[in-house]
């Protein structure tokens, strides 16, 4: 045969294969019609691994490792397909109905914001972002923010999240977990570092620098040419700069913002210690209720799998059968267990998709921690 009719034969196998395809489908939408009709349980996991088994079996050696990636996959698409049919509404898309049901078109443009840090946080500056006139209260730590926030003081809390350097903030994903808030907004920050000091001083007269783990993980390279300077690690990059100010030192600096050099009387040394001018840190709006504003279109998961081949690539053919776009999959490992991963997951979307929210519905459903985050918009 000549590469045409090879490429002829392909052609009608595919078409042949398409309509099948479609048969299948329909046959496993009325199967599960059927027995919603007559109230029979839903769930096809051992029909599904007996056909695995028995499709696999059938097929030549040398070709069972793509049959089974095959036929779990059409396995997926149609448990997909069939979910769309059942109305049984786990917990969490109930909450997100309600949610829906009391959905405000507006983005509050003023709020009694609580953020980790001292004045000229990059928190504050994102709190200005996301708000036009908030009211800031400090905390010293993360959790101080959550816990303003869960007892009521404050209506909402920014935290980073995420830095394009550095990677995720990982004690916020715990805190999340633990208090079981909700994401209602973000904003990307441009971040800028520079080494401050006090009025005179000059670059090769620090012996100590002063800020938080991130920025220092955002300069390690200026850390690491300079090993003769000494680091303390503070609670937030203004806390540095302040701590610099206040200290009765000549030979100290802060890696911080630009902003506090005016706050807090500082000079700024050097504004090229940062590893990469592509620097952003993505801080999140939490609030203490699941509430979803006009305009949201990122949707924000965490959840763990079991250490099970094929179980990421399984949940990841969902998301693709939908056309969803993840814009982040992140894992960690999850403290006390073994090598078993927590997986954070960004994805472009609206819960006000049917499909969306029966998909949301049909993850909840792992043997594992499952967290709906929120779905919001970012600036």
């Amino acid at each position: 045969m000549s590469l045409k009719d090879l490429q002829t034969e392909i052609n009608r196998i595919d078409d042949e294969v398409l309509e099948l395809f479609q048969k299948r489908m329909k046959i496993a939408e009325d199967i599960v019609k059927y027995k919603i009709q007559h109230n029979i349980l839903v769930s096809e996991s051992q029909a599904e691994r007996d056909n695995l088994y028995r499709v696999c079996s059938a097929c030549d050696e040398n070709m069972q490792n793509y049959a089974k990636i095959l036929f779990s996959t059409i396995f997926d698409i149609s448990r997909t397909h069939q979910n769309a049919f059942v109305k049984e509404y786990p917990p969490v898309v109930i909450e997100i109905q309600n949610a829906l049901d009391n959905k405000k078109e507006l983005f509050p443009q003023t709020a009694y914001v609580a953020c980790q840090g001292v004045e000229g946080a990059y928190s504050q500056i994102a709190a200005e972002m996301l708000f036009a006139a908030p009211k800031i209260e400090y905390l010293n730590t993360f959790e101080g923010v959550f816990n303003a926030v869960d007892k009521g003081f404050c209506q909402f809390g920014v935290l980073p999240i995420e830095n394009s350097t550095a990677g995720s903030v990982t004690n916020v994903y715990e805190l999340m977990k633990k208090y079981k808030f909700h994401i209602v907004r973000s904003v990307k920050l441009r971040i800028n570092h520079v080494l401050l000091a006090k009025n005179g001083v000059k670059i090769q007269d620090i012996k100590k620098i002063y800020s938080h783990e991130q920025a220092l993980n955002q300069c390690s390279e200026f850390l690491k040419n300079n090993p003769q300077i000494m680091v303390t690690v503070c609670e937030n990059t203004a806390v540095a700069a302040m701590e610099v100010a206040n200290s009765d030192r000549n030979d100290v600096a802060a890696l911080s913002s630009r902003n506090c050099a005016a706050i807090y009387n500082l000079s700024v040394l050097s504004d090229t210690i940062q590893n990469s001018d592509n620097n952003y840190t993505r801080f999140i709006c939490i609030s203490k209720e699941l509430q979803i504003y006009s305009g949201a279109n990122k949707i924000s998961l965490m959840l763990s799998l079991d250490n099970k081949a094929g179980k990421l690539y399984s949940l990841l053919t969902k998301f693709s059968v939908l056309n969803l776009n993840l814009t982040k999959l992140e894992s960690r490992p999850i403290k006390g267990t073994d090598f078993e991963f927590m997986f954070y997951f960004d994805i472009d979307g609206s819960v006000n998709s049917e499909e969306v929210l029966n998909l949301i519905g049909q993850i909840s459903k792992v043997d594992g921690y499952f967290a709906f985050l929120g779905n919001y918009k970012e600036l």
